[in-house]
C-alpha cells in the first residue's frame, strides 16, 4: 500500500522563481513588495548560485544570501531555497574535468550550459555534498526558509550518460544485479553476435556502434543503472539536509524526466514532488506540432496525470506565465490573454496545491533572455501581472478544495520495465506511444478521466481495485508477480484490458518461449497464432465488434451513429487471434487481409471480473467503445454536459465534490449543468446553460 504523503499544503499557496543575483540589490525589496500586494507568498532561489556560496575551492562566503533571506524575513516572503548541483561553477570543472558528463563517443560536454556533469564522479559526489553541507549547516534553520529543492530539472537536457566514471559505477551496479560474469552473459544473450563478456572492465556503458546495433537486454539495464544513479545522487544531498533542516520544512526537486523512476525518488528522497508545466511547448514554432490533433495544450494533462501518480496532491515549482525559448532553440507564442489563468487551474484540477510561476521578471541577459517571466525588462506593470493577481483571487477561493482528492474514472496501468523497454525497442515504442496518445485523447474528449497507475514492488490488489476498469495497454514484459496481481483484480471483479504485443518478454527483455499472451494467457483465454505491422500496400484493417450497447446508449447516440461504432479501424499492428478457453468469446473480428475472420478482440470472465484483449493498438474510437462496453464512459454527464474542447475534472473531500470547466477554445462554449450548483468565483448558484468565455475556467461545488 502506498505510504502517507510526507507533506502537504493546508491552503492554496502561490510562488514564483526569483533569481536575486540576477538584479541590483536596489530592486530587491520592490519586487518582494510587488510579489506579495500580487499574492505571491513563497519564491524559489539560489539552484544555479554555486558561485554566491563557495567563489573559489574551499572558501565559502554567506554573506550574499545572509542578506536577501534577512530581507525576506522581514517582508514576510518564504523562501524555498535550491541546492546549486545543476550547474558547478568554472573553477570546478576545469580542475576536476572527470565529473563532467560525456557523449555517447566519450566527448565531453564543456563549461557553460548546465546539467553537464554526471552522476557518478566522486570528485563531483564529495564536492556537492560539501556544497549542500554547508548550505544546510549555515542556512537551515533560516526562518524565511520553508523548503529545499534538489538540484533542479533531475535528468532534464540529458538522460543519458557515457562518462568513464559512469561506466566504472555501471560495472558496480552489474556486479551487484548479477553477481558473475556467467549470469550476466546469460541475461544479456551475449552468445548473439559473439559478444561474450570475460571480464567485467570489457563492459562499459553504450558507446557508437555501427547501425546502432545495442544489445537490447544491456541497454534495458543500463536504463535501469541510470535511475538508480540519479536516485542515488537525490539521497545524497536529501540525507544531508534532513540533518540541518527545520521540522516541517519539505524537500523536493522539480520536474518529471525520463529514465527514472520517480516514484522511488519521491519516497526515498523527497516530502513531496513538484512539476514544470509550459504547455506552451504545443504551440512551439521551430518544431513539429506536438501530434496529429488538435488537443495541444492539453496534453499537459498528461504530464499532470503522471506527477499525480508519483504524489497525489503535488506542487507546481515553473508555471508558465510568458514565452518561452532560448536564444539557441525553441520560439514560442506568449500566452494569450486567459491562457496564462487556464494552464494554472489545468494544473489546480489534476491536482495542484502549489502554484508557481517562471519567472518574476525575465531575464536581461543569458541564453534564456527569451524565457518570458510575469514582469518583461521593462519592470513596468503589465497584462500578464494584472492576470496573475486576478489568478490569485480566484485560486485563494479554492481553499477548501486543498489537499482534495482528483477523481478518475479507470486507470492507466503502467510500470517502469515496459516505460524503459520501449526506449530500447523501436516496435514496442512505436505502438505504446500511439495508445498512450489514443488513451489520453479519448480520455478529453469524452470527459473519462484517469489515473496513471505504477505496477511496483509492493503494490497491492486493494490499490488497483480502487479502479473499475484498468487499461494496460502493451505489457510487452511480464512477470509472475504482476500477473498474479492482475489475477486477483480480476478474480474480485476487475475489468481489465490489454492490447497487442503482450507478454511476450521476460524481464531481462528476452523473448519467452509461450504462446502469446504469455504470461497472461490464462487470464485472457486468448491464443496468438500470427502477428503482422497493418502492411501499406493494403490500407486499412476494420474490426467489425459483435457487442451490443444498453438500450440507454443506444438511444444517445442515435441509430446511424450506434451502428458506425460497431465497426473501428485497428491501426498499425494486429494480433491474429483465437479463444484458447471455453469460458472466452469472441468480441470482434477482422471484416479484412489475410485474417479476415479471424478474432481482433476477445473477452474472458474470470471470478467476478473479466480480462478483453484487444488485438491492436488503441485508438479514440476502440478506447471509447470499450469504456462505453465497460460502462465508465462520460461518468459526469448526469451532472455536466460539455463540448470536447471544454475540459471536466472532479476533485473531492470530505464529501463535498467540485466540478472543474476548462475552456481551452479561444471562442466561448456552452456547458449545461444537470442541477443546481454554487459557482465558487461568482459565489452564486446557477444550473442549466452557462457560456464560459475564451480560456475560461468555473469551478462548480455539486
Amino acid at each position: 500500500m502506498r505510504k502517507k504523503q510526507k507533506f502537504q499544503w493546508n491552503e492554496m499557496t502561490m510562488g514564483t522563481c526569483y533569481y536575486p543575483e540576477h538584479w541590483p540589490k536596489e530592486l530587491w525589496a520592490s519586487d518582494l513588495e510587488r510579489m506579495l500586494d500580487t499574492g505571491i507568498t513563497v519564491i524559489r532561489i539560489a539552484e544555479f548560485a554555486w558561485n554566491k556560496v563557495e567563489p573559489q575551492e574551499g572558501v565559502f562566503t554567506y554573506e550574499f544570501f545572509d542578506e536577501f533571506l534577512d530581507l525576506c524575513q522581514k517582508k514576510g516572503m518564504k523562501v524555498i531555497f535550491g541546492t546549486p548541483s545543476a550547474t558547478p561553477p568554472a573553477w570546478l570543472t576545469e580542475k576536476y574535468p572527470e565529473v563532467l558528463n560525456c557523449d555517447e563517443a566519450g566527448v565531453a560536454y564543456r563549461h557553460g550550459g548546465r546539467r553537464h556533469y554526471n552522476y557518478n564522479s566522486p570528485k563531483y559526489r564529495e564536492l556537492v555534498s560539501r556544497i549542500v553541507e554547508k548550505l544546510g549547516e549555515h542556512y537551515g534553520k533560516h526562518p524565511a526558509i520553508t523548503g529545499w529543492q534538489i538540484d533542479n530539472e533531475i535528468n532534464c537536457e540529458t538522460s543519458e550518460f557515457h562518462s568513464e566514471a559512469d561506466s566504472a559505477a555501471f560495472r558496480m551496479f552489474l556486479k551487484e544485479k548479477y553477481g558473475t560474469l556467467d549470469a550476466l552473459n546469460e541475461a544479456w544473450g551475449t552468445a548473439f553476435w559473439n559478444q561474450t563478456y570475460t571480464d567485467w572492465e570489457q563492459i562499459y556503458v553504450p558507446r557508437p556502434l555501427l547501425n546502432q546495433g545495442y544489445n537490447p537486454h544491456q541497454h534495458l539495464d543500463y536504463y535501469r543503472f541510470i535511475s538508480e544513479s540519479a536516485v542515488s545522487f537525490c539521497r545524497m544531498q536529501t540525507d544531508i539536509l534532513r540533518r540541518y533542516k527545520k521540522d516541517g520544512d519539505f524537500i523536493t526537486t522539480n520536474g518529471l524526466f525520463w529514465n527514472m523512476d520517480n516514484h522511488r525518488m519521491e519516497e526515498e528522497c523527497l516530502d513531496v514532488y513538484t512539476y514544470d508545466s509550459y504547455p506552451s511547448f504545443a504551440f512551439g514554432l521551430d518544431r513539429e506540432p506536438f501530434c496529429e490533433t488538435d488537443l495541444n495544450d492539453r496534453h499537459w494533462t498528461r504530464n499532470l496525470t503522471e506527477t499525480r501518480s508519483v504524489c497525489p496532491h503535488f506542487g507546481i515549482m515553473e508555471q508558465q506565465s510568458g514565452a518561452n525559448g532560448w536564444t539557441t532553440r525553441m520560439e514560442g507564442p506568449a500566452p494569450r490573454p486567459g491562457q496564462l489563468t487556464l494552464w494554472a487551474m489545468q494544473s489546480v484540477a489534476q491536482g495542484a496545491d502549489y502554484i508557481s510561476f517562471f519567472r518574476w521578471r525575465t531575464c536581461t541577459f543569458g541564453t534564456e533572455i527569451y524565457w518570458h517571466g510575469i514582469l518583461d525588462y521593462d519592470n513596468r506593470d503589465n497584462r500578464k501581472l494584472a492576470e496573475v493577481k486576478e489568478f490569485y483571487r480566484k485560486f485563494k477561493k479554492l481553499d477548501a478544495l486543498c489537499g482534495s482528492d482528483f477523481v478518475a474514472a479507470f486507470g492507466l496501468l503502467k510500470d517502469y520495465d515496459n516505460e524503459w523497454d520501449t526506449n530500447v525497442d523501436a516496435w514496442h515504442q512505436r505502438v505504446a506511444h500511439a495508445s498512450e496518445e489514443a488513451v489520453l485523447e479519448t480520455s478529453e474528449r469524452t470527459h473519462t478521466p484517469y489515473d496513471s497507475v505504477y505496477l511496483r514492488e509492493g503494490t497491492t490488489v486493494e490499490e488497483l481495485l480502487a479502479y473499475p476498469v484498468l487499461i494496460y495497454p502493451h505489457p510487452v514484459i511480464m512477470t509472475e508477480e504482476r500477473a498474479e496481481l492482475l489475477k486477483q483484480y480480476v478474480e474480485q471483479g476487475g475489468t481489465l484490458i490489454i492490447g497487442c504485443r503482450s507478454g511476450y518478454k521476460q524481464e531481462n527483455g528476452k523473448c519467452v518461449m509461450l504462446p502469446q499472451p504469455g504470461l497472461l494467457r490464462r487470464l485472457t483465454g486468448s491464443d496468438v497464432r500470427d502477428f503482422t505491422f497493418v502492411s501499406p500496400a493494403e490500407g486499412p484493417v476494420y474490426a467489425a465488434w459483435d457487442f451490443k450497447e444498453t438500450p440507454k446508449e443506444k438511444a444517445a447516440a442515435g441509430p446511424e451513429k450506434a451502428s458506425e461504432n460497431m465497426r473501428t479501424e485497428m491501426p498499425l499492428f494486429h494480433d491474429i487471434m483465437e479463444t484458447a478457453d471455453p469460458d472466452a468469446k469472441v468480441l470482434a473480428r477482422y471484416t479484412d487481409s489475410y485474417y479476415a475472420g479471424k478474432a481482433a478482440a476477445i473477452e474472458k470472465k474470470t471470478g467476478r471480473g473479466r480480462t478483453i484483449h484487444m488485438g491492436s493498438v488503441f485508438t479514440e474510437e476502440n478506447v471509447r467503445l470499450l469504456l462505453q462496453y465497460a460502462g465508465v464512459l462520460s461518468p459526469f454527464d448526469s451532472l455536466i454536459q460539455a463540448p470536447d474542447g471544454v475540459d471536466l475534472v472532479q476533485r473531492q473531500k470530505d464529501g463535498r465534490t467540485w466540478l472543474f470547466a476548462l475552456n481551452f477554445k479561444s471562442t466561448p462554449q456552452k456547458i449545461i449543468l444537470g442541477q443546481r450548483m454554487r459557482r465558487i468565483f461568482a459565489e452564486r448558484c446557477a444550473q442549466g446553460e452557462v457560456e464560459l468565455a475564451p480560456y475560461e475556467t468555473e469551478v462548480f461545488e455539486v
